[in-house]
Protein backbone atom coordinates (compact mmCIF):
# COMPACT_ATOMS: atom_id res chain seq x y z
CA UNK A 1 0.00 0.00 0.00
CA UNK A 2 0.92 3.48 -0.91
CA UNK A 3 2.58 6.02 1.99
CA UNK A 4 -0.78 8.79 1.05
CA UNK A 5 -3.43 5.37 0.88
CA UNK A 6 -1.82 4.91 4.72
CA UNK A 7 -2.54 8.65 5.72
CA UNK A 8 -5.97 8.42 4.32
CA UNK A 9 -6.69 5.23 6.45
CA UNK A 10 -5.21 6.81 9.72
CA UNK A 11 -7.65 9.98 9.07
CA UNK A 12 -10.45 7.81 8.97
CA UNK A 13 -9.29 5.65 11.99
CA UNK A 14 -8.82 8.64 13.79
CA UNK A 15 -10.74 11.71 12.70
CA UNK A 16 -10.04 13.85 15.74
CA UNK A 17 -6.78 13.85 15.27
CA UNK A 18 -6.03 14.24 12.11
CA UNK A 19 -5.27 17.68 11.23
CA UNK A 20 -4.05 17.53 7.90
CA UNK A 21 -2.07 15.04 5.33
CA UNK A 22 1.15 16.68 3.23
CA UNK A 23 2.89 15.15 0.38
CA UNK A 24 6.30 16.53 -0.53
CA UNK A 25 8.58 14.99 -3.08
CA UNK A 26 7.38 11.75 -2.42
CA UNK A 27 7.14 12.12 1.30
CA UNK A 28 3.94 11.75 3.32
CA UNK A 29 3.15 13.42 6.31
CA UNK A 30 0.55 13.85 8.89
CA UNK A 31 0.01 16.13 11.05
CA UNK A 32 -1.81 15.09 14.26
CA UNK A 33 -2.67 16.12 17.67
CA UNK A 34 -0.61 14.74 20.37
CA UNK A 35 -3.56 12.85 21.87
CA UNK A 36 -3.46 9.67 19.92
CA UNK A 37 -0.48 8.86 19.00
CA UNK A 38 0.37 6.01 20.67
CA UNK A 39 -2.82 4.27 19.70
CA UNK A 40 -1.75 5.69 15.97
CA UNK A 41 2.10 4.28 16.49
CA UNK A 42 0.18 0.95 17.49
CA UNK A 43 -2.16 1.01 14.50
CA UNK A 44 1.00 1.80 11.83
CA UNK A 45 2.78 -0.94 13.66
CA UNK A 46 0.46 -3.93 14.03
CA UNK A 47 -1.92 -3.33 10.75
CA UNK A 48 0.92 -1.79 8.00
CA UNK A 49 3.88 -3.58 9.88
CA UNK A 50 5.65 0.23 10.46
CA UNK A 51 7.92 -2.24 12.39
CA UNK A 52 10.99 0.43 12.25
CA UNK A 53 11.06 4.09 13.79
CA UNK A 54 13.70 5.21 12.19
CA UNK A 55 13.94 8.67 13.84
CA UNK A 56 12.14 10.96 16.31
CA UNK A 57 12.74 14.42 17.06
CA UNK A 58 11.24 16.88 18.88
CA UNK A 59 11.17 20.74 16.80
CA UNK A 60 10.62 24.26 18.60
CA UNK A 61 8.55 26.17 15.99
CA UNK A 62 8.53 29.34 17.57
CA UNK A 63 9.03 31.80 14.28
CA UNK A 64 7.03 29.59 11.68
CA UNK A 65 3.51 30.33 11.25
CA UNK A 66 1.08 28.61 9.57
CA UNK A 67 -1.92 26.18 9.09
CA UNK A 68 -1.72 23.02 11.95
CA UNK A 69 1.63 24.93 13.20
CA UNK A 70 2.02 24.80 17.59
CA UNK A 71 5.01 25.63 19.19
CA UNK A 72 6.30 22.58 19.88
CA UNK A 73 6.04 19.17 17.66
CA UNK A 74 7.21 15.69 18.05
CA UNK A 75 8.88 13.97 14.72
CA UNK A 76 7.73 10.10 14.21
CA UNK A 77 9.26 8.76 11.38
CA UNK A 78 8.13 5.03 10.83
CA UNK A 79 9.77 2.27 8.22
CA UNK A 80 8.24 -0.81 7.05
CA UNK A 81 10.84 -3.07 6.36
CA UNK A 82 8.97 -5.70 4.99
CA UNK A 83 6.73 -3.67 2.52
CA UNK A 84 9.67 -0.55 2.06
CA UNK A 85 7.62 2.25 3.09
CA UNK A 86 8.08 5.25 4.70
CA UNK A 87 5.52 7.58 6.94
CA UNK A 88 6.13 10.81 8.82
CA UNK A 89 3.81 11.50 11.84
CA UNK A 90 3.85 15.35 13.13
CA UNK A 91 2.40 15.21 16.63
CA UNK A 92 1.32 18.84 17.88
CA UNK A 93 1.82 20.25 21.18
CA UNK A 94 -0.68 22.85 21.99
CA UNK A 95 0.32 23.86 25.68
CA UNK A 96 3.10 25.80 24.47
CA UNK A 97 3.95 26.17 28.69
CA UNK A 98 4.63 22.74 29.57
CA UNK A 99 4.81 20.58 26.26
CA UNK A 100 3.90 16.69 27.29
CA UNK A 101 3.18 13.80 25.32
CA UNK A 102 2.89 10.35 25.49
CA UNK A 103 5.89 7.74 25.03
CA UNK A 104 5.96 4.97 22.78
CA UNK A 105 8.71 3.34 24.41
CA UNK A 106 6.16 0.81 24.73
CA UNK A 107 6.42 -0.05 21.03
CA UNK A 108 9.78 0.78 20.35
CA UNK A 109 12.33 0.52 22.83
CA UNK A 110 14.75 2.07 21.09
CA UNK A 111 12.21 5.41 21.54
CA UNK A 112 13.77 5.42 24.87
CA UNK A 113 17.19 7.52 24.22
CA UNK A 114 15.25 9.75 21.37
CA UNK A 115 12.68 10.70 23.45
CA UNK A 116 15.49 11.49 26.65
CA UNK A 117 17.57 13.51 23.90
CA UNK A 118 14.41 15.19 22.88
CA UNK A 119 13.69 16.22 26.63
CA UNK A 120 16.80 17.59 26.78
CA UNK A 121 17.49 19.65 23.74
CA UNK A 122 14.19 20.61 23.29
CA UNK A 123 12.04 20.42 27.07
CA UNK A 124 9.17 18.03 25.87
CA UNK A 125 8.29 15.91 28.42
CA UNK A 126 7.18 12.38 28.04
CA UNK A 127 4.16 10.23 30.33
CA UNK A 128 4.76 6.74 30.52
CA UNK A 129 8.80 7.12 29.82
CA UNK A 130 10.78 4.53 32.06
CA UNK A 131 13.40 7.01 32.67
CA UNK A 132 13.04 10.76 31.49
CA UNK A 133 16.33 12.29 32.23
CA UNK A 134 19.08 14.39 30.57
CA UNK A 135 21.34 12.65 27.92
CA UNK A 136 23.29 15.74 26.31
CA UNK A 137 23.75 17.86 29.02
CA UNK A 138 24.76 17.40 32.13
CA UNK A 139 21.79 16.73 35.24
CA UNK A 140 22.26 20.42 36.76
CA UNK A 141 22.19 21.79 33.51
CA UNK A 142 19.46 25.05 32.95
CA UNK A 143 17.33 25.08 30.15
CA UNK A 144 16.90 23.42 26.96
CA UNK A 145 19.78 24.29 23.96
CA UNK A 146 17.25 23.84 21.14
CA UNK A 147 14.56 25.95 21.89
CA UNK A 148 14.26 29.12 19.53
CA UNK A 149 14.19 31.58 23.02
CA UNK A 150 17.49 29.39 24.86
CA UNK A 151 19.87 32.33 25.41
CA UNK A 152 22.90 31.09 23.98
CA UNK A 153 25.17 33.95 26.79
CA UNK A 154 23.93 34.97 29.62
CA UNK A 155 25.76 36.29 33.32
CA UNK A 156 25.40 32.96 34.71
CA UNK A 157 27.85 29.97 34.00
CA UNK A 158 26.83 26.67 34.35
CA UNK A 159 28.09 25.37 38.24
CA UNK A 160 29.94 22.35 36.55
CA UNK A 161 32.09 24.58 34.19
CA UNK A 162 34.89 24.64 36.61
CA UNK A 163 34.73 21.12 36.83
CA UNK A 164 34.92 20.16 33.83
CA UNK A 165 38.00 22.37 32.81
CA UNK A 166 39.92 21.09 35.30
CA UNK A 167 38.92 17.83 34.27
CA UNK A 168 39.86 18.67 30.66
CA UNK A 169 43.53 19.82 32.48
CA UNK A 170 44.29 16.33 34.00
CA UNK A 171 43.53 14.44 30.71
CA UNK A 172 45.45 16.31 28.03
CA UNK A 173 47.94 14.27 28.62
CA UNK A 174 46.52 11.32 27.06
CA UNK A 175 45.75 13.52 23.74
CA UNK A 176 47.57 12.01 21.05
CA UNK A 177 48.65 15.58 19.57
CA UNK A 178 49.91 17.50 22.21
CA UNK A 179 53.83 17.85 23.11
CA UNK A 180 54.19 16.30 26.03
CA UNK A 181 52.78 12.88 24.28
CA UNK A 182 55.29 13.41 21.19
CA UNK A 183 57.79 14.59 23.42
CA UNK A 184 57.38 11.49 26.28
CA UNK A 185 57.97 14.13 29.07
CA UNK A 186 55.80 13.89 32.18
CA UNK A 187 53.32 16.57 32.94
CA UNK A 188 52.48 18.41 36.43
CA UNK A 189 49.14 16.40 36.82
CA UNK A 190 50.92 13.21 36.88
Amino acid sequence: MEPIRIAEEIEKKFPCSVLGICEHKGQVSVVVDRSDIVAMCQFLKSGHKMNHLNCLCGVDNLTRKGKYIERFEVIYQLYSIENHISLRLKAQIRDSAHPIIDSITSLWTGADWLERETYDLVGIMFNNHPNLKRILTPEDWQGHPLRKDYVLRGDTEWQGLEELKEKSRKLRRFDFHSAHVKQGAASDDD
